[in-house]
């Protein structure tokens, strides 16, 4: 039995079936407290290829230009990893050094391990971690979350009821109730997405959330676990496992406008990699290199947007004050 596994018990015995949420905050809580899960569990798209974080590198200095180049600003990242995407984005930024000059680096990470990483990496940058976007300070800001809302809990409806998380006749965890038509619904998801159109609205800057999930909202249950890389049983070994679910776009964007921002996309990853030259990023790459190291990089551009996975999968979505124009990769 996990660690997660025995709280998780413990809080049923004591307050009964827990909610889908509760469950999926206790299993990520230790599964992101313990360990680096990129390469082992999972691989995000800054692992991948380096053109990914070098493209939001220069989205962010286009962005930053368009607000009046205030100095300083907050670079803020929800969900770093290892520090692959800010270390990446901050060498093709490089560019623009007075961008690199008025950058105040903000991390928003919750795992110790992660953490270590990231400062190992990002060293140069100086940067300030925080275990909550709230705590980040007010100022012109631009945020970047990739594969960060997909891990944040959900809540699953079925009809009217709650579903829950409890022990069966046989010991086990099970879903109460276990069948019926799912709706899932996010309110943290909904909370950061206002919190974050809020300063964007009262201090100016934009936001680029990049995540997996339909374009609409669609209702079905899109709670998954992953776990070596392969599928694993939702309930079993919970803080061992990977868990995420799809992200509804159109509900972030529709909790920014709430909090009047601006709201552009979702776009697939494939149109708005695409439209920040990554195939052009790609050719200058590959001119000289050797034989083996462009066969990488024309794979990684491949996955990155291939029509039949990550290209159409994942989607962007932009958050903006309402006087910036349209950000980069979003255009028409």
């Amino acid at each position: 039995m996990t660690p997660a596994e025995r709280v998780i018990r413990d809080r049923i015995a004591e307050h009964g079936p827990l909610t889908v949420g509760a469950f999926m905050r206790i299993a990520a809580a230790h599964y992101y407290g313990s360990r680096d899960p990129l390469g082992a569990d999972f691989t995000t798209a800054p692992e991948i290829s380096q053109m990914f974080g070098e493209l939001i590198g220069v989205w962010c200095v286009v962005v930053w230009r368009a607000m009046g180049a205030p100095a300083p600003f907050v670079l803020a990242e929800l969900g770093p990893g290892r520090g692959t995407l800010m270390a990446d984005a901050l060498r093709a930024a490089q560019a623009a050094p007075e961008f690199l000059r008025a950058a105040d680096i903000h991390l928003v990470e919750t795992s110790p391990v992660l953490q270590a990483k990231q400062a190992e990496r990002l060293a140069a940058a100086h940067p300030t971690w925080h275990g909550r976007f709230g705590d980040v300070p007010d100022a012109p800001l631009i945020v970047i979350a990739n594969e960060f809302f997909d891990a944040l809990p959900v809540e699953q409806h079925v009809g009217t009821e709650l579903r829950r998380v409890g022990i069966g006749d046989d010991g086990r965890l099970v879903f109460i109730p276990a069948d019926g038509a799912i709706q899932e619904t996010s309110p943290i998801r909904e909370q950061y997405a206002a919190e974050i159109a809020r300063r964007l609205v009262a201090h100016s800057g934009a936001a680029l959330i990049v995540d997996y999930g339909p374009a609409e909202t669609a209702s079905g249950d899109s709670l998954q676990a992953v776990a070596g890389g392969k599928p694993h049983s939702v309930l079993a070994d919970p803080g061992a496992a990977d868990l995420t679910a799809h992200v509804d776009f159109a509900t972030l964007a529709a909790a920014a406008r709430a909090a009047g921002a601006n709201a552009v996309g979702p776009v697939p990853q494939r149109s708005f990699l695409r439209r920040l030259g990554i195939e052009g990023r790609a050719a200058k790459l590959m001119a000289g290199a050797p034989r083996e190291s462009r066969d990488s990089l024309a794979a990684a551009l491949e996955r990155l947007i291939a029509l039949d996975g990550m290209g159409t999968l994942f989607k962007a979505l932009a958050l903006a004050h309402p006087a910036l124009p349209t950000p980069p990769g979003f255009e028409p």
